[in-house]
């Protein structure tokens, strides 16, 4: 099973889960996301590998992440990365499921 499609799979199982269930849940669908995310990362980098700052700073603001060329060609990738991610059905279905556990008073930070 790859990484996607068990957090799609966590993020169906979730509604009908119970609050310990969820909290199980939604910490392995946050290790998947960020997983997913690095994975998309190197992606991007691959793609973008050889363009100058100038240029992937560009696509970064077409893609509508505000930034400007004086930012770390890095930090740009990161960024062309995150606007193609978020739009991903992974991490829609990661922020639903989040909201949802949120809603029900189940999240990953733990109380004092």
């Amino acid at each position: 099973m790859t990484t996607i499609q068990r957090l799609l799979d966590l993020a169906a199982a979730a509604p009908d889960s119970d609050d310990e269930d969820l909290a199980l849940f939604l910490r392995e669908a946050s290790e998947l996301y960020q997983r997913g995310f690095e994975d998309l990362r190197d992606l991007v980098a691959a793609r973008f590998a050889g363009m100058s700052a100038g240029d992937v700073a560009a696509a970064a603001t077409a893609a509508g992440m505000p930034c400007d060329v004086s930012q770390d060609r890095g930090e740009l990738l990161v960024l062309l990365a995150l606007a193609e991610w978020e739009m991903t059905p992974a991490a829609l279905a990661y922020t639903e499921m989040a909201e949802g556990a949120a809603c029900r008073g189940v999240c990953l930070i733990p109380e004092d």
